[in-house]
């Protein structure tokens, strides 16, 4: 398959704790588990979280690997954009609050004017945008 359009994104991240994430991204934003994998303690072998929406042309890894942790380092234009192109739910702010995200301000005052800055439990950013976004 060229690289073009049709191919798939793979998003791939460490993780601290991949419940914590899982509650986050699944309970919290609404993305399905598409795929999990637990480490059984081989040498440099990881557990992985692969969540996203079926049908959508990408997917976030989340990856812990237990006998070598690395430590998320995001950064704080590290952000995950998902464009709803209609207000934020409070509702759906609130489930990813209570579900371990916590609402920040953005580095870039940009985000704050077009939608929520939240953060998940690895220190990673994700943005509910209220605009629309199209690459046609």
């Amino acid at each position: 398959m060229p690289a073009d359009a049709a191919a798939h994104i793979r998003l791939a991240r460490p993780s601290r704790d991949l419940r914590a994430a899982e509650r986050f991204w699944v309970s919290g934003l609404g993305l399905d588990v598409l795929y999990r994998h637990a480490a059984d303690g081989a040498p440099g072998e990881s557990s992985l979280l692969m969540v996203g929406w079926p049908g959508a042309g990408w997917h976030l890894e989340l990856v812990h690997d237990p006998a070598a942790p690395l430590e998320p380092r995001p950064t704080p234009e590290d952000l995950l954009v998902v464009y709803l192109g209609e207000p934020v739910p409070d509702s759906l702010v609130g489930r990813l609050e209570r579900h371990g995200g916590k609402r920040v301000p953005a580095h870039n005052p940009y985000w704050d004017t077009w939608g929520v800055t939240l953060q998940d439990p690895d220190g990673y950013l994700l943005v509910l945008s209220h605009r629309t976004w199209s690459n046609t």
